[in-house]
C-alpha cells in the first residue's frame, strides 16, 4: 500500500490483500460516500443545528462550492489544514470540503490552545487553519496569527463567523508574515471537476490522547475509516430512519465515526449537532428532533440521568445510548440508562488510534452492564500481555494490544513515538489494563500509563 503522505507507516502487503479479500476495504473514499448519498437521499434532512436544516443535496452542494473555494485560495492536494470548529454544520462541510479538495483536515478539539495548535501546525506542516475568531473569551485568530509569525508553514486562516456575527479581522487581509485571512463564508465558488482520489490515501488526522504528552497525529485512511463507520453502523442496525445526536465534540472519533456523524450520513439518517453540550439543551434536542441514537461520556450520561426526572423531556424516541469508556465504568451508571432513558445502553471502548470494542445490542444484560464488549471487526487481532510482552490467560489482567483493518500502523512524522507505541509486527500498545472473559469480551480495569482514551 502506498500512502499519499511521507511520514505515514503503510500496512504490509499481506494485510492489504487480506483486508481486500475479506471485503473490508472496497476502494471507497469518504468524499465519494457523501456524493453517492446526496444522489440517493437528496431531499432528506442530513444536518440539523438549531433552526438550520440541510438536506443531503444542499450539504453536498455546499461542500462542492467550499472545496472549489479552498482550491482557488491556493490549497493543494496533500496539504494539511487544522480544523478547530464547534458542533456546527460548517464543521461537517469544512471537513468534507477539504477532503474533496484533496487537502487533509487535522481535527482539533475546541479546548486546545496555542501550545497544542502550534505543535499540530509544526508536526503536520499545516498550511491552513479554520476556526472561529474566539472561543470562551480566547482569541483564536490572534493565536493563529502568532503561530504564523513564528513558523514557515501556516499561511492561510479561514475564520468562521456564526450567523449575525462578523470577525473583527474583517474580510480578506494579509499580515506582515504573509499569512492570508479569509472569512470561511467567502469560500463559495463554482465547483470544479471532481478530483481523482485513491482510497488508500490519508483522509484526515485525529489526535492521540495523553495527559502529559503533546498530541500525536493519527492518520486515518479513506478505506480504513469507511470500513469502520460501515461496520459500526451495521452493528447498531443504523438506518435512514435514525436520528443521531452529536452531543460530544464532533472532532472526536467517538462522535465522528463510531458510527457517529459519518456513519449516520452513510445510511441516509439525520445528524443533529449540539453546539451546547449541556444536559438540558441536549435533552430538549432529543425531544424536539426525535433522536434515536446518541453517544455520551460517563460524566455526561450521569448529568442526563440526574436531570431527566425533573426536566421531564420526552426521550421515548431513544433506542440506543452509547457510553464511551475512558477507564473502569461505574456499573450503576449503565444500569440506570434503561430505567431512566428508556433505551438500550451500549458500552464502547476506543482510542483515536482505531481501537474499538463495543457491546452488542443483543448481548445478555450481564455483558452489556459488566463489560466493554468485543472488537468491532472479525479481523481485529487483540492480545492481552504481561509486563514482559507474554500473552496471559483469559481472566488474568494485562495490557491490551490491538491491530486490524481500521487501525493505522503508526503516527504521522513521529518515528520515535511510533516505535514506543507500536510493536514491530504492528500491534498498538493501548496502555489499557484489561482482562478478557472466556466469551471474548473485554473488561477495562485501569491504565498502565497516562493515556487518555478518546473514543
Amino acid at each position: 500500500m502506498t500512502s499519499l503522505l511521507d511520514g505515514c507507516t503503510p500496512w504490509p502487503a499481506e494485510f492489504v490483500d487480506r483486508y481486500w479479500a475479506a471485503g473490508h476495504w472496497r476502494g471507497d473514499t469518504l468524499d465519494s460516500l457523501l456524493r453517492d448519498r446526496s444522489l440517493r437521499y437528496g431531499p432528506r434532512t442530513a444536518l440539523v443545528h438549531g433552526g438550520t436544516r440541510l438536506t443531503y443535496a444542499h450539504l453536498n452542494r455546499r461542500v462542492d462550492r467550499m472545496a472549489a473555494g479552498f482550491r482557488l485560495r491556493g490549497l493543494w492536494p496533500g496539504q494539511r489544514v487544522v480544523v478547530q470548529l464547534p458542533n456546527v454544520p460548517e464543521f461537517v462541510i469544512t471537513v468534507f470540503a477539504l477532503m474533496r479538495a484533496g487537502a487533509v483536515p487535522v481535527l482539533c478539539p475546541m479546548t486546545h490552545r496555542a501550545a497544542e495548535v502550534s505543535h499540530l501546525v509544526r508536526v503536520g506542516q499545516a498550511v491552513g487553519y479554520v476556526g472561529p475568531p474566539a472561543h470562551q473569551g480566547f482569541d483564536l485568530t490572534a493565536m493563529a496569527a502568532d503561530i504564523a509569525a513564528r513558523g514557515p508553514f501556516l499561511r492561510r486562516v479561514f475564520t468562521f463567523e456564526a450567523p449575525g456575527e462578523s470577525s473583527p479581522y474583517g474580510g480578506f487581509t494579509v499580515d506582515p508574515a504573509g499569512c492570508q485571512y479569509y472569512p470561511l463564508g467567502s469560500l463559495d465558488s463554482p465547483p470544479d471537476r471532481p478530483l481523482a482520489q485513491s482510497a488508500d490515501q490519508v483522509a484526515f488526522f485525529l489526535l492521540s490522547g495523553g495527559a502529559s504528552a503533546e498530541p500525536a497525529l493519527v492518520p486515518r485512511t479513506h478505506d480504513a475509516y469507511a470500513y469502520q463507520v460501515r461496520a459500526a453502523a451495521e452493528l447498531v442496525s443504523l438506518t435512514e430512519d435514525d436520528v443521531y445526536l452529536a452531543a460530544l465534540s464532533a472532532a472526536s472519533d467517538f462522535a465522528f465515526g463510531c458510527p457517529g456523524i459519518v456513519g449516520t450520513l452513510s445510511v441516509g439518517g439525520t445528524v443533529v449537532l449540539a453546539e451546547d453540550p449541556g444536559a438540558a439543551a441536549c435533552l430538549a434536542a432529543v425531544e424536539r428532533e426525535r433522536v434515536t441514537v446518541t453517544s455520551l461520556e460517563p460524566a455526561t450520561a450521569r448529568l442526563w440521568l440526574d436531570l431527566l426526572p425533573s426536566f421531564q423531556a420526552d426521550v421515548s424516541s431513544l433506542r440506543l445510548a452509547q457510553i464511551g469508556v475512558v477507564g473502569p465504568l461505574d456499573r450503576a451508571t449503565v444500569e440506570r440508562v434503561g430505567p431512566v432513558l428508556g433505551c438500550r445502553p451500549q458500552q464502547v471502548f476506543g482510542t483515536a488510534e482505531g481501537v474499538l470494542a463495543l457491546t452488542r445490542p443483543a448481548d445478555p444484560d450481564e455483558t452489556v452492564l459488566g463489560t466493554q464488549g468485543r472488537p468491532l471487526s472479525p479481523d481485529d487481532e487483540i492480545r492481552v500481555v504481561d509486563a514482559d510482552g507474554q500473552d496471559v490467560p483469559d481472566g488474568e489482567s494485562g495490557e491490551l494490544l490491538a491491530r486490524g483493518p481500521h487501525l493505522p500502523r503508526g503516527y504521522y512524522r513521529a518515528p520515535d513515538r511510533t516505535g514506543r507505541a507500536f510493536t514491530p509486527d504492528g500491534y498498538f500498545r493501548t496502555g489499557a489494563l484489561v482482562r478478557r472473559t472466556p466469551a471474548g469480551d473485554l473488561v477495562v480495569i485501569g491504565s498502565l500509563t497516562d493515556v487518555r482514551f478518546a473514543p
